[in-house]
């Protein structure tokens, strides 16, 4: 998998890889294209007809030879009465379910005499076909449909056509053409032929051919489909047969020559980027995508909101017409001038705001279907693409479907643009949970007319010229404060006896089981006393106020609902990967402090001193700034050392300056390049010790090092020490990262394994090996490219003890670029990886090779690698919660984890002896630096999965290592 990168298993998920970018791709398509149907210029193309002004002249009725004459108003389809006054309310793919709401009692109209209601496009209570369109006359259009009985008349046919489609024969006047509208001309004394081998012309003498010159010019600067062929500038060209049954071709447009290049020389094509690199950058990129996109669906159609409770009330009604603060609830303004409409004495209309709830909007529709009592639901997008089903459930029982706006914003308080896509948003959510549009509309926040304002009534002229009515409210019964189910049931009562009313109610914001309680004693009491029930579409005396939708529309509002529920499934999963990730940040840093502290404080192991000769082994290719200062180094150790260097193949004179430093016990060993692994190995058979030291050509040692990397090996068990690297080039931001990063992570995560007799890698910075171990691990491997990790999981299946001494002190040069920090980083992941893989199977092994597998490698997996790939969901959640959730609870929550961070990576500086001033840019890491790690290790996943074999990648040296005056407060 991680070497290989023909085996069936990098190949099987590489394909795997690709599919879930392919699905990740898909989502984000489809739901830009059914948001793409929620266009905020369109929502009056998606609302349904309206009663139409008596005065007004309609069209001819059409009816079937046989059939009686219908009474105005009389549609059929679903949610239509008949002449009978019954009918069904039903919407597309529903059956049929009878109307809820008897014929008013002789003598009470529904509709105010004398107002009627405008129409906003085609009429609703009239017969025919719909008027034309604006700027067109009666008559056809070539490939419309004519009328029924109406003879068409003939037009001017196409050159070049017959009547009946055929190609009309050439004449002089008509040359014969070819395909690209050029003249037939004659080929080597043959006549000119089609594509096909058929003559071009069927009679007539053959047409001379046509020069260049009688061809017009073309203009630059004309658009380019003004141009539609020679000599015939501005008009479609004719479809020409090219030959076989059925097949039609548009004649191609004539394209301006682009001008040559003014630069002289060949162009340099940039190389396309190879498959596996593509696959490296798109699958992240296409995930990262999907994982946005769901989050803001997610947070979209899910974002709190304050309930109408918190509207705003005692503003200035300057501005508002009078007869609007003191009309009825009901308001139109399609027509310019506002006209309004109250309920008839006797009549309730019951609406209900902010649902569908999916658990208190089917107790009050239970209540309400029980009593035979319609109600109008006035319902957000967010809620309907949540909860379609409860919404299904409202529209086949036959009630009111009214719009709430999308997410229940305040409308007055925003722009144009935004008031258009609450609404268009909202109606593509009813067409898909629901397959209706509404013409229906209730501002949130608001009340009755007469609490109208300014800019609430500039929002309602704008919502009529949409072709919108406004439906406010009579009472209020604040059943949102819980006053108990009989205040409600009282509030809901018509203060004056007899006289009509619109009464607000809630199905969802909270807990509304005293709106359940209050209907079952108020529905009983209105109808002991009279009342009768209606909509708001009685008030107006039309039969609905909704309408189906076309199949367009239907599916596109099926792909919103689709994809949100898509996106609560997927933040689910987020959810749950949020808390895994959770509870692995905070138990490391728990974890870690705890096994540092007593790792700290144990008791040394007795046992005699080694005060042998240990060989020092120190690779190098290109080393030349650095190799001078680690020799010398070397050479002012307190312990006997026999050191090699081993020039593995350098061109910039690295051997020449290790030989003329003249330093004693210094042998330079030159070879051909052959990788690290090789040039250890190489080292370690010129040892003339048991005890090998290896360390890297950048790395500088305290005076002490080797004598306590080296004491650990009193213990025959022990074949492997590691010792404690430190970045040696802290001075720059970049540096201080790297810095706090080698204390609190690598040296806190060492004393933790180290405890627990797991120790996963000797660094290559600095480590000791003893050479009869290294030889049962089988030498230095090439296989991967972490050979120091490679080499310390192979010594303990070998049932070697690998040990961590703290106090062997060694500086580094860090990577001074970002370029250069990802490329070690990149090598230092996929390197990890595949050791593990290599070693996978010590988990089913015995002795101390299946503790190091059922324990090291786990922990290994899980810190090293799960966490920091499920890590950058802290940081999208963060940024979630801020745009979507609660910014101070949010910020809180990312300060406290923050905080915990700090004080593990106080305690660590001080268990080191470091000086805490460079964790200053602590939280500049958490931003910034942390997400480039993530970024690396996501990198070396996919890498590992497309089965790539990475090459060594060199680093670029400066040799500004610089111990510090005092490297530490261990160090004598």
């Amino acid at each position: 998998m991680f070497v290989d990168s023909s085996g069936r298993r990098a190949r099987v998920l590489r394909r795997a890889g690709h599919g879930v970018a392919g699905l990740g791709a898909a989502y984000l398509a489809v739901l830009g294209l059914s948001l793409m149907g929620a266009t905020p210029f369109a929502p009056e193309a998606m609302l349904p007809p309206l009663p139409a002004d008596p005065a007004a002249p309609s069209a001819p009725e059409r009816r079937s030879p046989g059939e009686e004459p219908r009474l105005p108003g009389d549609l059929t389809g679903p949610g239509r009465r008949g002449p009978d006054g019954t009918g069904t309310a039903a919407g597309p793919g529903f059956p049929p379910v009878p109307l809820l709401t008897p014929p008013g009692p002789p003598g009470v109209p529904l509709l105010t005499p004398g107002a009627p209601l405008p129409t906003p496009g085609v009429p609703l209570l009239t017969g025919g076909p719909a008027p034309p369109a604006p700027g067109r006359t009666g008559g056809t259009r070539d490939g419309d449909a004519a009328p029924a009985g109406a003879a068409r008349r003939p037009g001017p046919r196409r050159p070049g056509r017959a009547r009946h489609g055929k190609r009309a024969r050439p004449s002089a006047a008509a040359p014969a053409r070819s395909r690209h509208g050029r003249s037939a001309r004659p080929r080597h004394g043959r006549p000119a032929r089609s594509r096909h081998g058929r003559p071009a012309g069927r009679a007539g003498p053959r047409a001379p051919a046509r020069s260049t010159a009688a061809r017009p010019a073309l203009d630059p600067a004309r658009p380019r489909d003004a141009v539609r062929g020679p000599g015939r500038p501005g008009r479609l060209p004719a479809r020409r047969r090219t030959g076989g049954r059925g097949s039609l071709m548009r004649r191609r447009p004539h394209r301006p020559v682009r001008p040559p290049p003014t630069t002289p020389g060949p162009r340099r094509a940039r190389a396309p980027l190879p498959p596996r690199h593509r696959f490296r950058v798109t699958v992240p990129l296409v995930l990262l995508a999907l994982v946005v996109s769901v989050l803001l669906a997610e947070g979209y159609t899910t974002r709190d909101f304050a309930g109408d409770q918190e509207g705003h009330a005692g503003r200035p009604t300057a501005g508002v017409p009078r007869e609007v603060t003191g009309g009825g609830p009901v308001v139109d303004t399609t027509r310019g001038r506002p006209r309004t409409y109250r309920a008839p004495d006797r009549t309730v209309v019951l609406t209900f705001d902010d649902g569908p709830d999916p658990v208190w909007t089917p107790r009050i529709r239970a209540v309400l279907d029980r009593h035979g009592t319609p109600g109008t639901f006035f319902v957000t997008g967010q809620q309907a693409v949540r909860h379609p089903g409860v919404l299904r459930e409202v529209i086949r029982s036959g009630h009111e479907i009214g719009v709430h706006t999308f997410s229940h914003r305040d409308l007055a308080t925003r722009s144009t643009d935004d008031v258009d896509r609450e609404l268009a948003l909202t109606q593509l959510a009813l067409a898909g949970a629901g397959g209706v549009n509404s013409s229906l509309v209730r501002m949130p926040y608001s009340s009755t007319p007469s609490a109208l304002d300014a800019p609430a009534w500039s929002v309602a002229r704008h919502l009529g010229d949409k072709g919108y009515v406004l439906a406010f409210i009579d009472q209020d019964t604040r059943d949102w404060q819980r006053p108990g189910a009989r205040a409600i049931a009282d509030a809901a009562t018509p203060s004056v006896p007899g006289r009509g009313t619109v009464v607000l109610l809630h199905d969802a914001g909270g807990d509304r089981s005293q709106t359940v309680e209050a209907l079952e004693i108020l529905i009983p009491r209105l109808q002991a006393q009279g009342y009768r029930f209606a909509t708001l579409a009685d008030l107006l005396g039309a039969d609905s106020l909704t309408s189906p939708v076309d199949t367009g529309t239907l599916w596109r509002g099926r792909v919103l609902v689709a994809a949100v529920t898509v996106s609560e499934a997927a933040v689910s999963v987020v959810g749950v990967l949020l808390l895994v990730v959770g509870a692995l940040v905070l138990a490391r840093c728990v974890l870690l402090p705890v096994l540092a502290h007593h790792h700290a404080h144990r008791r040394p192991r007795p046992g005699r001193p080694v005060t042998r000769p240990v060989s020092v082994v120190v690779p190098a290719c290109n080393e030349r700034l650095c190799i001078a200062k680690t020799l010398r180094s070397l050479a002012a150790g307190d312990h006997p050392v026999e050191i090699i260097v081993v020039d593995d193949g350098s061109d910039d004179g690295t051997a020449d300056i290790a030989e003329s430093l003249a330093l004693p016990a210094v042998t330079v060993v030159r070879r051909p390049n052959g990788g690290k692994a090789s040039a250890l190995n190489a080292g370690v058979l010129r040892a003339s010790h048991d005890l090998v030291v290896m360390l890297d050509a950048d790395t500088v040692f305290a005076p002490s090092t080797v004598r306590r990397l080296v004491q650990p090996f009193a213990d025959p068990a022990v074949g492997a020490t590691a010792g404690n690297a430190k970045v040696g080039n802290r001075r720059s931001l970049l540096g201080r990262w790297q810095h706090i990063e080698y204390v609190m992570g690598f040296n806190l995560d060492r004393r933790m394994y180290d405890l627990l007799r797991c120790l996963p890698t000797v660094p290559g910075a600095v480590g000791a090996f003893r050479v009869a171990a290294l030889r049962d691990a089988g030498m230095m491997s090439g296989d991967t490219l972490a050979e120091d990790t490679d080499v310390t999981m192979a010594l303990h299946r070998a049932g070697w003890e690998i040990r961590y001494v703290e106090d062997a002190l060694a500086w580094t040069e860090a990577p001074a670029s970002p370029r250069q920090l990802w490329r070690q980083r990149y090598r230092w992941s996929y390197g990890t990886m595949q050791a593990a893989w290599k070693h996978r199977h010590a988990l089913f092994e015995r002795g101390h090779a299946g503790r190091f597998g059922r324990l090291g490698l786990p922990l290994l997996v899980v810190f090293q690698i799960l966490t920091p790939l499920l890590a950058p969901l802290i940081d999208l959640l963060t940024l979630y919660g801020l745009v979507f959730g609660d910014p101070l609870g949010t910020m809180l929550a990312w300060t406290g984890v923050l905080a915990v961070q700090a004080a593990c990576a106080a305690y660590a500086f001080r268990l080191d002896g470091e000086s805490p001033r460079p964790l200053w840019a602590l939280p500049l890491q958490q931003v910034a630096y942390r997400q480039l790690m993530y970024l690396v290790l996501i990198q070396a996943c996919l890498t590992a999965v497309n089965g790539y074999r990475l090459p060594w990648q060199r680093l670029k040296r400066s040799g500004d290592v610089v111990l510090p005056p005092r490297p530490s407060a261990r160090e004598p």
